[in-house]
């Protein structure tokens, strides 16, 4: 089964209530907040109707929590990307 990965990019302040709804809907309450939703025809209208608000890709399953903040971690260490003249 595949899922929708949506993540709310741009905020709704000002919108219509009933954008506010969609987005309540679709779980989606803070930016950068990210949800995964079954693929359905139901899932894909409410994102169509907010589609310029949240980023959507489709994936295998749904990540765990746990598995979004490793997902976010950055590695341990450093890396020297350019050597600053001195």
């Amino acid at each position: 089964m595949s899922y929708f990965r949506i993540t709310l990019h741009r905020s709704a302040i000002g919108l219509p209530k009933r954008t506010h709804g969609v987005l309540a809907a679709l779980g989606l309450r803070k930016r950068s907040q990210t949800v995964f939703q079954p693929v359905s025809a139901q899932s894909a209208g409410m994102i169509l109707k907010v589609k310029e608000l949240v980023k959507v890709s489709e994936v295998e399953r749904a990540l765990s929590p746990k598995e979004m903040r490793e997902e976010r971690r950055p590695e341990p260490g450093f890396w020297v990307e350019k050597a600053v003249p001195r």
